[in-house]
């Protein structure tokens, strides 16, 4: 059974892969549910859906820590905690709607896709030739998500300007542009911190995005003397040490 479960989550199979890829659909689908309920009561319908979607995410946390080599580093990794945070807001909704916001950090989740990358590399050409702006997309993206969560806890209750994580993400996104209309603002010392908070990192990974996006494309191929691995996508040498490499393209640059 161990074994099994190890080669799901490890394996190379076609079938571990379709389950790795099962699994970055489902953290994307948690992340809808936990947005579109941010705007409706927490009826029955929504407190079963809770319960299932945490029983889903516990059981896969188990799996995760029963194959791991050790698990006292599994426990002390930030997104394993982040991930048993999830679980008990979803598992225990009758804690109160303080406990409800903490659903926002499975978004965290996205983290653990990175551990798709050479095989999205295999399967996917586009990711390939964009791979460093996907993920300076996805940093972005994660850390978008993570602030509009904290802001709509923090300040949902006390700020009658934050109704909904539409409200929120309005406010974290026109202060990470630096655009600030002023429409929206948090109250408060946490609300004041949070807001230099987007500012200075928000800020910082939206230029890394731009930076990635303007400047020229490169390919992913590690010279086998020097080790440089950013070559230009027609590149024949190597610009450090000047030996032959072999970039696979399909011939369309």
């Amino acid at each position: 059974m161990l074994k099994a479960i190890k080669l799901l989550y490890e394996g190379h199979s076609s079938r571990a892969h379709r389950f790795r890829y099962a699994l970055v659909i489902f953290d994307l689908a948690t992340i809808l549910f936990v947005i579109v309920t941010s705007f409706f009561p927490h009826t029955r319908g929504v407190e079963i859906a809770d319960m299932v979607l945490g029983v889903i995410i516990l059981a896969d946390f188990l799996a995760r820590m029963l194959i791991d080599g050790s698990k006292m580093r599994f426990l002390s990794r930030f997104s394993s905690w982040a991930d048993l945070v999830a679980v008990i807001s979803f598992l225990l909704p009758i804690a109160g709607e303080g406990f409800g916001f903490l659903r926002v950090l499975r978004t965290l989740r996205l983290l653990h896709t990175y551990q798709l990358l050479r095989r999205l590399r295999q399967d996917f050409s586009y990711f390939r030739q964009n791979e460093e702006a996907i993920l300076a997309t996805i940093n972005l993206l994660v850390f978008l998500f993570v602030m509009t969560g904290a802001i709509y806890a923090l300040q949902h209750e006390v700020n009658p300007e934050i109704s909904n994580y539409a409200d929120a993400l309005y406010f974290t996104v026109t202060t990470l542009t630096t655009t600030g209309f002023g429409d929206i603002t948090l109250t408060g010392t946490a609300g004041r911190m949070l807001s230099v908070l987007v500012m200075i990192v928000g800020v910082t990974l939206f230029l890394r995005l731009a930076q990635v996006l303007f400047r020229p494309t490169k390919v992913r191929q590690t010279c086998e003397t020097c080790g440089l691995s950013l070559h230009d996508p027609d590149a024949v040498h190597c610009k450090h040490c000047g030996s032959t490499i072999h970039i696979e393209t399909e011939g369309d640059y």
